[in-house]
């Protein structure tokens, strides 16, 4: 029998991971002692390295209780492969950002000189393989991830303020 504390070292997760799970429904102890210590079997270890395998293919801990709970071999085969097509597009989307940085990085002086206007840069976007759709996803992860530099980034470009505005509050 196991603690919260060995059965997180032998997982190598934290305490509070394990406590997480268990607030989520995921996981159970197999008893808990008079002194409100909580005990986990094999079973439950196993159950939790079962988790921890779809938390590392990205599945969201709300779609886990239906693949450890029902171990339909179906079920988890359609759910891996939504994960898949999703890791799919997303990876699709990060060679579309990494196209457009490239474009720019063979001549970074034009944005350093303010040469690239908005129209150069959605024009670079588009050849990138961007969508509109696309687009507005980068200006929020930009957004969301470094706001400060994505001001100055859409003042090189010589938009106007209000415009600036409206890009940044997508």
């Amino acid at each position: 029998m196991l603690t919260v504390t060995k059965l997180a070292k032998t997982c190598g997760i934290s305490r509070a991971a394990v406590l997480y799970y268990e607030r989520e429904g995921l996981l159970k102890p197999k008893l808990r002692s008079e002194n409100g210590y909580r005990w986990y079997g094999d079973t439950e270890l196993q159950r939790l390295k079962e988790i921890l395998r779809f938390r590392s293919f990205g599945i969201p801990v709300a779609d886990i209780t239906a693949l450890v709970e029902h171990n339909d071999k179906e079920t988890q085969s359609e759910m891996l492969k939504a994960q898949f097509n999703i890791l799919e597009q997303n990876i699709s989307e990060l060679r579309k950002q990494q196209s457009a940085i490239v474009a720019l990085l063979k001549q970074p002086e034009l944005l350093e000189q303010g040469m690239v206007t908005k129209e150069r840069w959605v024009e670079i976007m588009r050849a990138s393989g961007f969508t509109e759709q696309d687009m507005t996803k980068w200006h929020q992860n930009f957004e969301k991830m470094e706001p400060q530099e994505h001001q100055k980034f859409l003042e090189s470009l010589g938009i106007e303020a209000e415009e600036i505005s409206r890009i940044r509050n997508f």
